[in-house]
Protein backbone atom coordinates (compact mmCIF):
# COMPACT_ATOMS: atom_id res chain seq x y z
CA UNK A 1 0.00 0.00 0.00
CA UNK A 2 1.33 3.41 -0.94
CA UNK A 3 1.58 5.97 1.85
CA UNK A 4 -0.59 9.07 1.78
CA UNK A 5 2.45 11.18 0.81
CA UNK A 6 3.32 9.06 -2.23
CA UNK A 7 1.71 9.04 -5.64
CA UNK A 8 1.70 5.83 -7.63
CA UNK A 9 3.43 6.25 -10.98
CA UNK A 10 2.88 3.20 -13.21
CA UNK A 11 5.60 1.77 -15.37
CA UNK A 12 5.62 2.34 -19.12
CA UNK A 13 2.70 0.68 -20.89
CA UNK A 14 2.15 -0.54 -24.43
CA UNK A 15 -1.65 -0.18 -24.18
CA UNK A 16 -1.77 3.38 -25.61
CA UNK A 17 0.13 2.17 -28.67
CA UNK A 18 -2.27 -0.77 -29.09
CA UNK A 19 -5.23 1.62 -28.83
CA UNK A 20 -3.70 3.99 -31.38
CA UNK A 21 -3.18 1.16 -33.86
CA UNK A 22 -6.77 0.01 -33.32
CA UNK A 23 -8.26 3.49 -33.85
CA UNK A 24 -6.14 4.09 -36.94
CA UNK A 25 -7.24 0.75 -38.42
CA UNK A 26 -10.90 1.30 -37.59
CA UNK A 27 -11.07 4.84 -38.99
CA UNK A 28 -8.91 3.99 -42.00
CA UNK A 29 -11.03 0.95 -42.77
CA UNK A 30 -14.22 2.96 -42.40
CA UNK A 31 -12.93 5.64 -44.79
CA UNK A 32 -11.87 2.95 -47.25
CA UNK A 33 -15.28 1.26 -47.11
CA UNK A 34 -16.99 4.58 -47.88
CA UNK A 35 -14.96 4.75 -51.10
CA UNK A 36 -15.74 1.16 -52.06
CA UNK A 37 -12.50 -0.40 -50.82
CA UNK A 38 -12.58 -4.20 -50.92
CA UNK A 39 -10.85 -4.66 -47.55
CA UNK A 40 -12.24 -1.55 -45.87
CA UNK A 41 -14.92 -3.29 -43.81
CA UNK A 42 -12.56 -6.04 -42.71
CA UNK A 43 -9.91 -3.56 -41.58
CA UNK A 44 -12.55 -1.56 -39.71
CA UNK A 45 -13.73 -4.67 -37.84
CA UNK A 46 -10.13 -5.63 -37.06
CA UNK A 47 -9.55 -2.15 -35.65
CA UNK A 48 -12.65 -2.44 -33.45
CA UNK A 49 -11.43 -5.82 -32.15
CA UNK A 50 -8.03 -4.31 -31.31
CA UNK A 51 -9.72 -1.43 -29.46
CA UNK A 52 -11.86 -3.83 -27.43
CA UNK A 53 -8.75 -5.89 -26.63
CA UNK A 54 -7.01 -2.71 -25.48
CA UNK A 55 -9.95 -1.64 -23.28
CA UNK A 56 -10.25 -5.01 -21.53
CA UNK A 57 -6.48 -5.34 -21.11
CA UNK A 58 -5.85 -1.82 -19.87
CA UNK A 59 -8.84 -1.74 -17.54
CA UNK A 60 -7.87 -5.17 -16.24
CA UNK A 61 -4.42 -3.82 -15.40
CA UNK A 62 -5.94 -0.86 -13.56
CA UNK A 63 -8.25 -3.17 -11.57
CA UNK A 64 -5.28 -5.37 -10.66
CA UNK A 65 -3.29 -2.35 -9.47
CA UNK A 66 -6.24 -1.12 -7.41
CA UNK A 67 -6.87 -4.50 -5.78
CA UNK A 68 -3.13 -4.89 -5.09
CA UNK A 69 -3.21 -1.81 -2.88
CA UNK A 70 -1.03 0.34 -5.12
CA UNK A 71 -3.45 3.30 -5.05
CA UNK A 72 -3.98 5.71 -2.20
CA UNK A 73 -6.19 8.72 -1.48
CA UNK A 74 -4.20 10.98 -3.81
CA UNK A 75 -4.65 8.58 -6.71
CA UNK A 76 -8.33 8.22 -5.83
CA UNK A 77 -8.71 12.01 -5.89
CA UNK A 78 -7.02 12.29 -9.29
CA UNK A 79 -9.35 9.60 -10.66
CA UNK A 80 -12.37 11.51 -9.41
CA UNK A 81 -11.15 14.77 -10.94
CA UNK A 82 -10.53 12.98 -14.24
CA UNK A 83 -14.02 11.45 -14.22
CA UNK A 84 -15.57 14.81 -13.41
CA UNK A 85 -13.82 16.40 -16.41
CA UNK A 86 -14.89 13.49 -18.61
CA UNK A 87 -18.54 13.95 -17.65
CA UNK A 88 -18.16 17.70 -18.25
CA UNK A 89 -16.93 16.94 -21.76
CA UNK A 90 -20.00 14.73 -22.26
CA UNK A 91 -22.21 17.59 -21.08
CA UNK A 92 -20.64 19.83 -23.73
CA UNK A 93 -21.09 17.05 -26.31
CA UNK A 94 -24.84 16.96 -25.77
CA UNK A 95 -25.04 20.73 -25.30
CA UNK A 96 -23.80 21.11 -28.90
CA UNK A 97 -26.59 18.88 -30.20
CA UNK A 98 -29.24 20.56 -28.06
CA UNK A 99 -27.91 23.88 -29.33
CA UNK A 100 -28.26 22.71 -32.95
CA UNK A 101 -31.87 21.73 -32.30
CA UNK A 102 -32.59 25.01 -30.52
CA UNK A 103 -31.05 27.06 -33.34
CA UNK A 104 -32.98 25.21 -36.02
CA UNK A 105 -36.23 25.40 -34.10
CA UNK A 106 -36.09 28.96 -32.80
CA UNK A 107 -34.15 30.73 -35.56
CA UNK A 108 -33.71 28.91 -38.87
CA UNK A 109 -37.27 27.72 -39.35
CA UNK A 110 -38.87 31.10 -38.46
CA UNK A 111 -36.39 32.91 -40.71
CA UNK A 112 -37.37 30.71 -43.65
CA UNK A 113 -40.97 31.77 -43.03
CA UNK A 114 -39.98 35.42 -43.37
CA UNK A 115 -39.58 36.42 -39.72
CA UNK A 116 -36.87 38.66 -38.33
CA UNK A 117 -34.16 40.23 -40.45
CA UNK A 118 -34.56 37.61 -43.17
CA UNK A 119 -38.13 38.58 -44.07
CA UNK A 120 -37.66 37.85 -47.77
CA UNK A 121 -35.76 34.56 -47.56
CA UNK A 122 -38.73 32.25 -47.15
CA UNK A 123 -40.94 34.33 -49.43
CA UNK A 124 -38.48 34.01 -52.30
CA UNK A 125 -37.71 30.31 -51.81
CA UNK A 126 -41.03 28.85 -50.66
CA UNK A 127 -43.88 31.39 -50.56
CA UNK A 128 -46.28 28.90 -48.91
CA UNK A 129 -43.84 27.81 -46.19
CA UNK A 130 -45.13 27.93 -42.59
CA UNK A 131 -42.88 27.89 -39.53
CA UNK A 132 -44.45 25.02 -37.59
CA UNK A 133 -42.50 22.65 -35.36
CA UNK A 134 -42.06 19.73 -35.68
CA UNK A 135 -41.18 20.39 -39.29
CA UNK A 136 -43.00 17.52 -41.00
CA UNK A 137 -44.69 19.66 -43.66
CA UNK A 138 -41.70 20.11 -45.93
CA UNK A 139 -41.28 23.25 -48.05
CA UNK A 140 -39.99 20.99 -50.86
CA UNK A 141 -41.50 17.53 -50.23
CA UNK A 142 -39.87 15.88 -53.25
CA UNK A 143 -36.42 16.44 -51.73
CA UNK A 144 -37.18 14.70 -48.42
CA UNK A 145 -38.82 11.63 -46.94
CA UNK A 146 -41.90 13.28 -45.45
CA UNK A 147 -42.95 11.62 -42.15
CA UNK A 148 -46.58 10.77 -41.56
CA UNK A 149 -46.41 11.71 -37.87
CA UNK A 150 -44.02 12.11 -34.93
CA UNK A 151 -43.30 9.87 -31.95
CA UNK A 152 -45.79 10.79 -29.22
CA UNK A 153 -44.26 11.69 -25.86
CA UNK A 154 -46.76 9.80 -23.72
CA UNK A 155 -46.22 6.40 -25.23
CA UNK A 156 -42.79 4.66 -25.32
CA UNK A 157 -40.83 7.84 -24.40
CA UNK A 158 -42.84 8.32 -21.18
CA UNK A 159 -42.39 4.65 -20.28
CA UNK A 160 -38.66 4.91 -20.96
CA UNK A 161 -38.51 7.99 -18.72
CA UNK A 162 -40.01 6.01 -15.84
CA UNK A 163 -37.57 3.16 -16.50
CA UNK A 164 -34.53 5.43 -16.35
CA UNK A 165 -35.78 7.22 -13.24
CA UNK A 166 -36.35 3.84 -11.60
CA UNK A 167 -32.85 2.72 -12.64
CA UNK A 168 -31.40 5.78 -10.93
CA UNK A 169 -33.24 4.76 -7.75
CA UNK A 170 -32.02 1.13 -7.88
CA UNK A 171 -28.45 2.28 -8.48
CA UNK A 172 -28.69 4.64 -5.51
CA UNK A 173 -29.94 1.69 -3.44
CA UNK A 174 -26.88 -0.33 -4.51
CA UNK A 175 -24.64 2.64 -3.66
CA UNK A 176 -26.19 2.92 -0.20
CA UNK A 177 -25.72 -0.83 0.31
CA UNK A 178 -22.04 -0.48 -0.60
CA UNK A 179 -21.51 2.12 2.12
CA UNK A 180 -23.24 -0.16 4.60
CA UNK A 181 -21.44 -3.35 3.64
CA UNK A 182 -24.55 -5.18 2.39
CA UNK A 183 -23.09 -6.98 -0.59
CA UNK A 184 -26.24 -8.96 -1.46
CA UNK A 185 -28.20 -5.72 -1.80
CA UNK A 186 -25.45 -4.24 -3.96
CA UNK A 187 -25.83 -7.17 -6.35
CA UNK A 188 -29.62 -6.96 -6.40
CA UNK A 189 -29.54 -3.20 -6.97
CA UNK A 190 -27.05 -3.52 -9.83
CA UNK A 191 -28.98 -6.37 -11.43
CA UNK A 192 -32.19 -4.33 -11.30
CA UNK A 193 -30.41 -1.31 -12.83
CA UNK A 194 -28.97 -3.41 -15.64
CA UNK A 195 -32.37 -5.00 -16.35
CA UNK A 196 -34.01 -1.56 -16.53
CA UNK A 197 -31.27 -0.31 -18.86
CA UNK A 198 -31.69 -3.31 -21.19
CA UNK A 199 -35.48 -2.83 -21.18
CA UNK A 200 -34.98 0.85 -22.05
CA UNK A 201 -32.83 -0.09 -25.03
CA UNK A 202 -35.32 -2.71 -26.18
CA UNK A 203 -38.14 -0.17 -26.14
CA UNK A 204 -35.99 2.35 -28.00
CA UNK A 205 -35.37 -0.24 -30.72
CA UNK A 206 -39.15 -0.76 -30.93
CA UNK A 207 -39.61 3.02 -31.15
CA UNK A 208 -37.10 3.27 -34.00
CA UNK A 209 -38.82 0.39 -35.80
CA UNK A 210 -42.13 2.24 -35.49
CA UNK A 211 -40.59 5.50 -36.68
CA UNK A 212 -38.76 4.02 -39.67
CA UNK A 213 -41.22 1.31 -40.64
CA UNK A 214 -44.61 2.92 -40.11
CA UNK A 215 -44.23 6.68 -39.69
CA UNK A 216 -41.51 7.25 -42.31
CA UNK A 217 -39.60 9.30 -39.76
CA UNK A 218 -36.02 8.91 -40.95
CA UNK A 219 -32.67 10.65 -40.93
CA UNK A 220 -33.60 12.05 -44.33
CA UNK A 221 -36.82 13.59 -43.01
CA UNK A 222 -35.40 17.09 -42.89
CA UNK A 223 -34.04 18.88 -39.84
CA UNK A 224 -36.56 17.32 -37.46
CA UNK A 225 -35.68 13.74 -38.42
CA UNK A 226 -31.93 14.32 -38.37
CA UNK A 227 -31.89 16.08 -34.98
CA UNK A 228 -34.32 13.52 -33.50
CA UNK A 229 -32.14 10.54 -34.36
CA UNK A 230 -28.91 12.39 -33.62
CA UNK A 231 -29.96 13.18 -30.05
CA UNK A 232 -31.85 9.99 -29.20
CA UNK A 233 -29.32 7.80 -31.02
CA UNK A 234 -26.29 9.18 -29.20
CA UNK A 235 -28.18 8.93 -25.92
CA UNK A 236 -29.00 5.29 -26.69
CA UNK A 237 -25.30 4.68 -27.36
CA UNK A 238 -24.48 6.16 -23.96
CA UNK A 239 -27.09 3.95 -22.28
CA UNK A 240 -25.51 0.95 -24.02
CA UNK A 241 -22.03 1.88 -22.79
CA UNK A 242 -23.39 2.56 -19.30
CA UNK A 243 -25.10 -0.83 -19.21
CA UNK A 244 -21.87 -2.57 -20.23
CA UNK A 245 -19.99 -0.70 -17.48
CA UNK A 246 -22.63 -1.69 -14.92
CA UNK A 247 -22.24 -5.35 -15.94
CA UNK A 248 -18.48 -5.06 -15.42
CA UNK A 249 -19.03 -3.48 -12.00
CA UNK A 250 -21.51 -6.25 -11.08
CA UNK A 251 -18.90 -8.88 -11.96
CA UNK A 252 -16.37 -7.10 -9.77
CA UNK A 253 -18.82 -6.90 -6.87
CA UNK A 254 -19.53 -10.64 -7.17
CA UNK A 255 -15.76 -11.25 -7.01
CA UNK A 256 -15.59 -9.30 -3.75
CA UNK A 257 -14.19 -6.00 -5.03
CA UNK A 258 -15.06 -2.62 -3.48
CA UNK A 259 -15.74 -1.61 0.09
CA UNK A 260 -16.93 1.54 1.84
CA UNK A 261 -13.47 3.14 1.61
CA UNK A 262 -12.29 1.92 -1.81
CA UNK A 263 -14.94 1.99 -4.54
CA UNK A 264 -14.04 4.60 -7.12
CA UNK A 265 -14.87 2.26 -10.03
CA UNK A 266 -18.40 1.79 -8.72
CA UNK A 267 -18.87 5.48 -8.06
CA UNK A 268 -17.56 6.56 -11.47
CA UNK A 269 -20.06 4.32 -13.24
CA UNK A 270 -22.82 5.61 -10.95
CA UNK A 271 -21.96 9.22 -11.87
CA UNK A 272 -22.05 8.31 -15.55
CA UNK A 273 -25.42 6.57 -15.25
CA UNK A 274 -27.00 9.49 -13.38
CA UNK A 275 -25.64 11.83 -16.05
CA UNK A 276 -27.34 9.69 -18.72
CA UNK A 277 -30.59 9.92 -16.72
CA UNK A 278 -30.44 13.72 -16.60
CA UNK A 279 -29.73 13.97 -20.34
CA UNK A 280 -32.76 11.81 -21.05
CA UNK A 281 -34.99 14.13 -19.02
CA UNK A 282 -33.83 17.01 -21.23
CA UNK A 283 -34.48 14.90 -24.32
CA UNK A 284 -37.94 13.88 -23.17
CA UNK A 285 -38.98 17.45 -22.43
CA UNK A 286 -37.46 19.22 -25.44
CA UNK A 287 -37.51 16.56 -28.16
CA UNK A 288 -40.70 14.63 -27.35
CA UNK A 289 -42.91 16.76 -25.11
CA UNK A 290 -42.46 20.34 -26.37
CA UNK A 291 -43.22 19.66 -30.03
Amino acid sequence: MQSKDQYYVPEGSYWPIVGSVGMAAMLGGFASSLHGGIMGTGIMILGLVIILFMVFGWMGQVVHESESGLYNKQVDKSFRIGMAWFIFSEVMFFAAFFGALFYAREFSVPWLAGEGNNMWTGKLLWPEFKAVWPLIEMPKPEAFVVPKAVIHAWEIPALNTMLLLASGATLTWAHWALYNGKRDQIIYGLMATIALGVLFLGLQVAEYAEGYGHLDLKMTSGIYGSTFYMLTGFHGLHVTLGTIMLICILMRVIRGHFDADNHFGFEAVAWYWHFVDVVWLGLFIYVYWFV
